[in-house]
């Protein structure tokens, strides 16, 4: 099975997507029980809804799913939230707490090892040629990282999640006028909910890749699922319609990051 797929574009924005692949490997799958071949932790639909949004944009995409590994995590299994609920580089449980594997079949250090080589490095290494590569042409880069969650999730926070969650790690990963550009559309987003570095911060990619000395700057957007899926329950379709409004907003967000992006190559 393919372990990426990546769409070079010509704009200094670089558009992640570590968690929207479905795909499992059989020996993966068998040892997965009913709970866990749901897959209620995907990422839903987001690599289309954000697909034509900015054109131009390169696109690296993860196929294989978050049970597999967790391209979002730290390889070492350092915690990104410490104190908090959390899922790990190979979840031994879904958002809800619920156990994900068979009894007895649940991944060894040997067996994470051997998928984080599998999955886990080929996906950076992907990722990461294509911020060399776009580095290389405008001397920036802005790396977006989408993401999506059920708006409810009691393990990991209370009460409903706001729509827009943008996370820079407390201001650390990017140019302070791109994350003010990101918080000023979602802010002024008619019947829309945000918050700046809530619960979701920015995850490993965010801050792993973050050199904002050498113009490469990094930000993460959680969108809460109730913002544009019919149902936050299977099967987890996408609602056009519902996600109209949404799609307008995202797009003003990338086309203003690309603006502030060409004005960082210019020294401005």
């Amino acid at each position: 099975m393919s372990v990426f797929d990546v769409k070079s574009g010509s704009s200094p924005v670089i558009l992640a997507f570590p968690h929207t692949g479905t795909d499992v490997p059989g020996d993966v799958w068998a040892k997965l029980n009913d709970n866990g071949k749901i897959l209620a932790d995907t990422d839903w639909h987001i690599h289309e809804m954000y697909g034509d949004l900015l054109p131009g944009s390169s696109l690296v995409r993860a196929l294989f799913h978050r049970y597999v590994i967790d391209a979002n995590r730290d390889p070492s299994g350092q915690s990104l939230y410490p104190g908090q609920n959390t899922t790990g580089l190979v979840p031994d449980t879904d958002f809800d707490g619920k156990p994900i594997w068979q009894d007895g079949a649940e991944p060894d250090e040997a067996e994470i090892k051997r998928r984080y080589e599998l999955f886990h490095v080929p996906y950076h290494q992907a990722l990461k040629a294509e911020i060399d590569r776009v580095k290389a042409q405008h001397g920036v880069v802005v790396l977006y990282d989408c993401h999506s969650i059920r708006s409810h999730i009691s393990f990991l926070f209370e009460g409903k999640l706001p729509d827009f969650n943008i996370g820079t790690n407390n201001g650390t990963t990017c140019d302070p006028r791109i994350e003010q550009a990101v918080v000023d559309v979602c802010e002024h987003a008619n019947g829309f909910t945000s918050v700046l570095n809530g619960r979701f911060r920015g995850g490993w990619t965010t801050r792993h890749y973050s050199d904002k000395a050498n113009n490469i700057h990094t930000i993460q957007m959680e969108l809460a699922q109730s913002s544009h899926l019919a149902s936050e329950t299977p099967p987890f379709d996408y609602d056009p319609a519902h996600a109209a409004p949404l799609r307008t907003h995202l797009k003003t967000i990338l086309q203003n990051i690309e603006k502030i992006a060409f004005d960082l190559a210019k020294g401005n």
